[in-house]
């Protein structure tokens, strides 16, 4: 029995989720069932961070324990071709110890939100793939707003009201609002790039919409640290942004 390690990439759009589901299609079951595909056995995958319907990743992880001798190329195209034509691959399929978790033993996790922002038509290409507001916004102030979520806070005013987390206090690393395109056709590209060790359920969906109020001038940058240290749900005005402009980007573990 072998412990592999599975950096994944995926296109939300088509799933209910990352979490296995009875009847609808997730990016779990799809992968545990291309893997029973391959080698004939019943897996449970373990992952590092789900994802909510219409979330994308980049760089997910997940590990399952799987009996077939392979080496680490057969084991991510044995996968991938049973994947296709999903919207899902293996990226990379690493062997590891048996005291590796994906979930538990990851020390960083890194997200990244995206938009595209600017008085043009819906997009075509980045349909499902960025949230598309259709005015310019204020990135600077974005930013200069952002910075006051950075640190050790109590994040009860931007988690999800089912959220499970035993506590609503997280450290944010990085919170950085950054265009990287702009111009009469193609509108603004902004990303938000948000770290942490772990985040709350919507955490970072709903820290993109208060920053997207900064950003319209309905709000100054101070009131997101108003927000915050309310310390309650209902003192956010802001509407969550939708789940499509989300990415799982990275995971980082301890060496060894």
């Amino acid at each position: 029995m072998v412990r592999w390690k599975l950096t994944i990439e995926y296109d939300g759009t088509p799933f209910v989720g990352w979490q296995r589901q009875e009847n609808d299609p997730s990016v779990q079951g799809a992968i545990e069932k291309a893997i029973h595909d391959f080698c004939g056995e019943k897996v449970t995958l373990h992952v590092a961070g789900r994802t909510d319907a219409g979330v994308h990743a980049v760089g997910q992880v997940a590990h399952a324990d799987i009996a077939k001798e392979a080496d680490a190329k057969t084991v991510r195209d044995a996968i991938n071709a049973h994947l296709r034509p999903l919207p899902v691959a293996v990226v990379k399929a690493e062997p590891v110890s048996d005291e590796f978790h994906a979930r538990f033993k990851a020390t960083h996790r890194v997200y990244c939100y995206k938009i595209l922002a600017g008085r043009m038509p819906a997009p075509a290409i980045e349909h499902e793939r960025a949230w598309h507001v259709t005015w310019d916004l204020d990135v600077a102030a974005m930013h200069e707003a952002a910075q006051y979520l950075l640190g050790n806070h109590d994040f009860s005013s931007f988690r999800a009201a089912a959220c499970q987390a035993k506590s609503p206090v997280r450290t944010l690393a990085r919170c950085d609002v950054i265009e990287t395109a702009h111009n009469l056709s193609a509108g603004q590209h902004i990303e938000i790039w948000a770290e942490a060790r772990s985040f709350l359920h919507h955490q970072i969906r709903n820290i993109a919409g208060a920053l997207r109020m900064v950003g319209e001038g309905k709000w100054a940058p101070e009131e997101v640290r108003r927000v915050l240290e309310a310390c309650d749900r209902t003192q956010n005005a802001a509407a969550m942004a939708p789940a499509h402009g989300l990415y799982f980007v990275r995971v980082d573990y301890d060496a060894g």
